[in-house]
């Protein structure tokens, strides 16, 4: 996996962060176009290439290495009973797909094509709980 791994490193250091540029419902996202027009010349540079097939009941990203074959895999679950408005069941699932693809592939190759919004929420505190005493009746 020398070879592989190698390689990967380099194209890592490479790969500029992928800008947002398809408008979503209320959000912005790095589509597939971009990410392979941004990494495809980049890959073959450091002799990378990658598949994305479906299995039963998902999708298995594997990145290789061209010359050496050397390769790794995922595989990223299709969510199955999702109901989209407006969208019969084909239409969910090739919507399930292309966004399955941009994450597992942006999760394989280690790109960056969002902003890490995990920690900047606003925190907040759960309410303390009261718990009050029973009221002893004492008279006989």
């Amino acid at each position: 996996m020398k070879n592989l791994y190698k390689a990967l490193a380099a194209f890592q250091q490479q790969v500029p962060v992928i800008h947002k540029g398809t408008q979503g419902y209320g959000y912005s996202y790095a589509d597939l176009p971009a990410i392979f027009s941004t990494i495809n010349p980049l890959m073959k540079l450091h002799g990378l290439g990658f598949t994305q097939m479906m299995t039963d009941n998902g999708l298995q990203t594997t990145i290789f290495h061209c010359e050496s074959g050397e390769n790794i895999s995922s595989v990223a679950t299709i969510p199955q009973g999702v109901q989209l408005k407006g969208m019969n069941d084909f239409q969910v699932l090739g919507s399930a797909i292309t966004y399955i693809r941009r994450y597992a592939l942006s999760s394989a190759l280690g790109l960056v094509t969002d902003k890490d919004t995990d920690a900047s929420g606003e925190q907040t505190s759960a309410p303390a709980k009261t718990f009050s005493k029973p009221k002893q009746d004492l008279s006989f």
